[in-house]
């Protein structure tokens, strides 16, 4: 069973900003690493998303995949992705020495995500390796 990834991001909503009169077990910091655990989730799906339509055999190796979408969903892009999902698997690690990630931070990181699959979304780039070295 497969979740869409503005499913995932929904979740992790729900769970840095619960209902009003919703009694929640969990403490904000591990409401917040949960909610990073689903928003790089929800990165990583559209990223597969975007090469599978792109091509295909990019989404065998995750860090190809970041590195090449640079020539392919533009600078801006590429560079978004690489510090949300870097932000986004810090704050999923537990470590006994580190408090856990703040909810305020996590939120940004939210907004941050649903940009990209907005931007991931979209047409690819007509940019191409090949192009770009001709110019």
């Amino acid at each position: 069973m497969s979740v869409s990834p503005e499913t995932l991001v929904t979740a992790a909503g729900h769970l840095l900003l619960p209902e009003p009169g919703t009694v929640t077990t969990l403490g904000p910091g591990l409401r917040a690493r949960a909610a990073a655990v689903l928003l790089r989730m929800a990165l990583d799906q559209a990223l597969d998303t975007y090469w599978q339509r792109v091509t295909p055999s990019m989404t065998r190796i995750g860090k190809h995949r970041m590195l090449c979408l640079e020539w392919y969903a533009g600078h801006d892009t590429a560079r978004r992705c690489r510090t949300t999902w870097s932000a986004l698997s810090a704050a999923c690690h537990y470590r006994t020495y580190e408090l856990p990630p703040a909810p305020a931070e996590i939120h940004t990181r939210l907004l941050e995500v649903t940009s990209l699959l907005a931007a991931l979304r979209g047409r690819p780039g007509t940019t191409s390796v090949t192009s770009m070295g001709d110019a």
